[in-house]
């Protein structure tokens, strides 16, 4: 029998506060965590060593997972608008990364070296109405591929959410055009109503 749509809904609150009610639990600021600790597991994102941007990265659910996965063994930084607490091993740029003053922090801290791997986890505020949210969207995914190209070493990776809508196509050929292999993901984690998805861009042409 098909659920009614009172009970769709409410299930989806219901599995909301599982992974709200587990990364308070597992000591995680946010249930993005999760996402990406799947999408690592899936594809084997991490290894000692590296050097990983992290995007819109407050309130700091990724950025705790990757200190976990390299700690002192890789460069973690750290870029969002909003302030962010501190990350062990993590260090946290505030600004806006498209900004030359910010991108010059950016690049100062990554000391000559290219970054194996860039992630994005940003999100418009939005509004609900999918005509203004969905362009704004597209935007900052753009930006993170533009701060990717500048930064990422040769056969390098890039993550980052897309919501699917008018540009996802687009956005999707830009990526198979610069990239060896671009993956779709959508965790667990992730709202199932939800548009969101992650791409997996791997292998940067340069």
């Amino acid at each position: 029998m098909a659920r009614s749509k009172t009970s769709a809904a409410w299930l989806k609150e219901h599995v909301d506060d599982v992974w709200v009610k587990k990364a308070q639990k597992d000591g995680y600021r946010s249930r993005a965590t999760y996402k990406l600790a799947e999408i690592d597991e899936k594809d084997r994102l991490f290894r000692p060593g590296m050097t990983v941007i992290d995007l819109g990265s407050a309130p700091g659910g990724w950025s705790q997972l990757l200190s976990e996965k390299l700690g002192s063994q890789g460069k973690i930084i750290a870029s969002d608008i909003l302030p962010m607490d501190a990350v062990p091993d993590v260090e946290f740029i505030q600004g806006d990364f498209t900004e030359d003053e910010i991108l010059e922090l950016l690049l100062e801290s990554m000391q000559g070296k290219q970054a194996d791997l860039v992630i994005s986890d940003m999100a418009p505020n939005l509004s609900g109405m999918n005509a203004i949210d969905q362009p704004k969207a597209m935007y900052l995914v753009e930006l993170a591929l533009d701060l990717a190209e500048q930064v990422l070493k040769p056969q390098g990776d890039f993550l980052a959410k897309v919501f699917q809508g008018e540009g996802y196509e687009e956005y999707l050929k830009l990526l198979r055009s610069r990239f060896t292999k671009v993956l779709t993901r959508k965790p667990v984690a992730s709202r199932a109503r939800s548009r969101e998805v992650y791409l997996l861009a791997r292998g940067y042409k340069g």
